[in-house]
């Protein structure tokens, strides 16, 4: 079977991810390769687009820029909260992660440091501002079942409930 990536299909990666000063940031390997279900907005914008077209086998060297990534960094998003803010009876600690509502949506948060009664927090992704270099490679293209199709991810290994 030839098929090429399009919506609705669910498609194995293996993968390296580098920045722009080369460092490795994450991968995927054949053995191990990610999967995800194509045009559910399961992976970030810029490399879906890219992905498309492709067919099994097929190698690409990908750059996307941080808007179509993890966003631009909004210097808005850290923010310095006085400690009474927090609940009470929850022991908050650097690295903690929380969701609060800003401008109409949920935006995850994570605690960067704790001074005194302040607790420093940053609501940007990690990647954010980042342009990422993609080396990919397509392990396997498929159908999507109706369960994946209606719970918007692939199933199984690589994908989710696995």
């Amino acid at each position: 079977m030839n098929n090429e990536i399009k919506d609705g299909q669910v498609v194995e990666l293996s993968y390296v991810l580098k920045n722009t000063k080369g460092e490795e940031l994450d991968s995927a390997t054949n053995d191990a390769p990610l999967a995800y279900l194509h045009g559910s907005g399961q992976i970030i914008p810029g490399l879906e687009d890219a992905l498309l077209g492709l067919k099994v086998g097929d190698k690409k060297s990908v750059t996307i820029a941080p808007e179509n990534a993890y966003g631009i960094f909004d210097p808005s998003l850290k923010m310095k909260i006085h400690s009474s803010h927090f609940p009470q009876e929850q022991k908050i600690q650097v690295g903690m992660q929380f969701v609060a509502e800003i401008k109409g949506g949920h935006v995850p948060f994570v605690i960067q440091k704790i001074e005194d009664d302040h607790v420093f927090v940053d609501g940007n992704h990690p990647l954010a501002g980042e342009t990422l270099h993609f080396d990919v490679a397509v392990v396997s293209i498929r159908e999507a079942t109706k369960d994946e199709l209606s719970h918007g991810h692939a199933h199984g290994p690589g994908g989710a409930h696995h």
